[in-house]
């Protein structure tokens, strides 16, 4: 007796899954249109304030050390390097900053959102070695920002070496056609911005309000959004594929934090990792300088709604300065390196250092420093 054949019927869970992806798409376009609206507003509410204002900032920048210790600070306070850099690069647009007075801040950026992984870490606490090996792979990520700073700083100051190098790169760029596509962006959130700042009645500080509130909301639930679609396909590659060569583990860090916009999540994810065993310190090096690379994504994305070319060299600036610090410290990998296992063995002396590391590095020092300087 024939059996009988039984139609195939679609499987309701994959028309679901598509539908659910659908959704997020559009959730995040009008994610990314929300933050490109706050750049575009907050370029326009500074404007508001005034000729003084510009002025007041102007001075109060002037100082580099400055300039970096409110790069560290904010970023650390807020733990996200791609808010601190956005609004930077809207303050360039206004007028309020020029790009030489905004490079460290942004380096100081680069070292505010590694307290995030840091923090991480400290899930590990109560086990000793797990703690150690966790402590020295967050760390990696501080000493890897902050010896690139050290060197490179003082050649920012002396010779506006990466501001040049942006300018140059920017200007090519431009002259290629390379930022025609700007336009189309303001065309669809400029006039939106305008009628949010008539509804305030022009006023500076409503408006600037408004402005962080709508930056803050569309970071955040665009990582969120992208963490859930990306991160959860990846994070099982880690250990069988990634790391098995460096220029792989360098293209993953840079690739999955550019589709996440944040470097502070796909830094901390590997973590729990280091703590575990799974991975070693050398393994995860090139990963976290890619990192780094991706994260600077969303300045180019915030410049490039601006229009403005000084916010597009303050986007490159990022990349660049990323760039040279890559080109030192890759090869001379084992400074960061040792730095970072030294510190993991102080950790093993008192639990109180690595708290004591958070508080004083990321914000009393910054901190004082800036009433000092005030």
């Amino acid at each position: 007796m024939a059996e009988s054949v039984q139609p195939v019927i679609p499987s309701s869970d994959s028309s679901t899954s598509w539908t659910i992806v659908i959704l997020k798409l559009i959730a995040l376009m009008g994610l990314v249109y929300l933050f490109i609206l706050s750049i575009v507003l907050l370029g326009g509410t500074f404007k508001l304030f005034g000729k003084g204002f510009a002025e007041a900032m102007f001075h109060a920048t002037s100082n580099p050390i400055v300039g970096l210790m409110i790069g560290v600070l904010a970023t650390a306070i807020i733990q996200s390097s791609s808010t601190t850099t956005s609004i930077v690069v809207g303050l360039v647009a206004s007028g309020v900053l020029s790009v030489e007075s905004s490079i460290p801040m942004v380096m100081g950026a680069n070292i505010g959102t590694s307290v995030t992984n840091t923090i991480v870490a400290m899930g590990s606490i109560s086990r000793r070695d797990e703690f150690r090996r966790a402590f020295c792979g967050s760390m990696l990520h501080d000493f890897f920002n902050v010896c690139s700073v050290v060197v490179l700083l003082p050649l920012q100051i002396s010779f506006n070496l990466i501001g040049r190098s942006a300018e140059v790169i920017e200007g090519i760029f431009a002259g290629f056609g390379g930022m025609t596509f700007a336009s189309p962006l303001g065309a669809v959130t400029k006039p939106v911005a305008m009628a949010i700042i008539h509804m305030t009645s022009d006023s500076a500080w409503l408006s600037a309000a408004i402005a962080f509130v709508l930056l803050f909301v569309g970071l955040r639930y665009i990582v969120k959004l992208l963490k859930s679609m990306v991160l959860s396909r990846v994070e099982h590659f880690f250990q069988q594929y990634i790391f098995r060569t460096p220029i792989l583990s360098f293209v993953l860090g840079a690739v999955v934090t550019a589709m996440v916009q944040s470097s502070s999540i796909t830094t901390s994810i590997i973590v729990p990792l280091i703590g575990a065993g799974v991975l070693r310190v050398d393994q995860i090096y090139p990963y976290l300088l890619g990192a780094n690379v991706g994260t600077t994504i969303t300045a180019f994305l915030a410049s490039f709604a601006t229009g403005s070319h000084h916010a597009i060299s303050v986007a490159f600036a990022h990349l660049v300065f990323n760039i040279y610090g890559i080109a030192i410290f890759w090869p001379l990998k084992c400074i960061p390196i040792w730095l970072a296992r030294k510190m993991a063995e102080l950790t093993q002396k008192s639990k109180l250092i690595p708290i004591l590391y958070i508080v004083v590095v990321f914000f009393i020092l910054p901190g004082v420093i800036l009433l000092i300087a005030d």
